[in-house]
């Protein structure tokens, strides 16, 4: 058997230490690696679950002066840093130099399925054209090519929206914020935040000669986004706002929530599940809506008894 990539020798560095940074992380350090993270802030209050303290944090701001000296002997590298408002790669600009100097095996670049544009509603792999509408996604490919070029080990996976505990439509629902909206034909694809961690996990403990350029990270179920709002209000057993229609209320959005509705396609998994053989834990938002409200009760109910 091929003993696992991300293994107690293994070095890890992941830079932009966020949401999906942080929980790829932690499943890191669980199997044993040094593990180093950054962020723009100051490092986090320590946690009280033992996997924190086996974290370390460096400090990186692409608008400062002050690049971190990395670790030694890295051997994995995770870039989940998005470009800025003007279309750069702070880790590109400041870190490929270096990391050209370490041992690298696996380097993960995570970009987005909004690379491929409006497919109105077909379905779209890796081999499928990549004609970005939005202009975040079109620096998102820019910067993609730049690492796949780099000439070190990369894999990008392009993900759809993430989602998890505390990035479901719960508290919108509980507070009255929540919008029902139908779009005819409209649908979206998802993919929950630890899945994206197990696909990062497998596809870098694969042989190098099993290890596609490009990876979509996406669930089996695109469908709309008030059916999915739908199926939180019956786990939370509340009523749904009303129902809206996309062209009554689009006057009323922000342009960054316009263009989430701007494009409209079906994202294939069938590479990273078919054929590289990973599982995924929530092959769609029901499965994972009910895990990420149960860790977010649960999480509450430690608040609640450590207070």
């Amino acid at each position: 058997m091929t003993p696992r990539a991300v293994n107690p020798g293994a070095r890890v560095l992941v830079v932009g230490g966020g949401y999906s940074g942080e929980r790829f992380a932690r499943a890191a350090a669980a199997r044993g690696a040094q593990v180093w993270l950054t962020r723009r802030q100051a490092r986090p209050v320590a946690e009280a679950e033992p996997a924190a303290q086996t974290l370390h944090w460096l400090h990186f701001d692409s608008g400062a002066a002050a690049i971190p000296a990395l670790p030694e002997q890295l051997s994995h590298v995770l870039i989940t840093l998005p470009p800025d408002a003007i279309g750069s790669d702070a880790a590109l600009e400041h870190l490929l130099t270096p990391l050209r100097h370490q041992p690298l095996r696996w380097l993960g670049y995570l970009s987005t399925t909004g690379v491929y544009g409006d497919s109105q509603g077909a379905w779209v792999d890796e081999h499928s054209p990549t004609q970005p509408t939005l202009p975040r996604s079109q620096a998102r490919l820019q910067c993609e090519q730049r690492w796949l070029g780099s000439g070190l080990p990369v894999q990008s996976f392009r993900l759809p929206a993430i989602y998890g505990p505390g990035r479901c439509p719960f508290e919108q629902l509980r507070n009255g914020q929540a919008r029902l909206v139908h779009k005819p034909g409209q649908v979206f694809c998802r993919i929950h935040v630890d899945d994206i961690v197990g696909a990062l996990l497998h596809a870098a403990d694969q042989p190098e000669g099993r290890r596609p350029s490009v990876i979509n990270v996406s669930d089996d179920a695109p469908c709309p986004s008030s059916e999915t709002l739908g199926y939180a209000a019956h786990l939370l057993g509340c009523k749904l706002p009303e129902l809206r229609h996309f062209e009554a209320i689009a006057p009323e959005m922000s342009p960054m929530a316009l263009s989430f509705w701007a494009d409209n396609r079906r994202v294939s998994n069938r590479l990273l599940c078919s054929e590289l053989g990973y599982r995924l834990r929530y092959p769609s938002y029901r499965e994972g809506f009910a895990a990420s409200l149960r860790e977010e009760q649960a999480r509450s109910t430690v608040v609640m008894e450590s207070g």
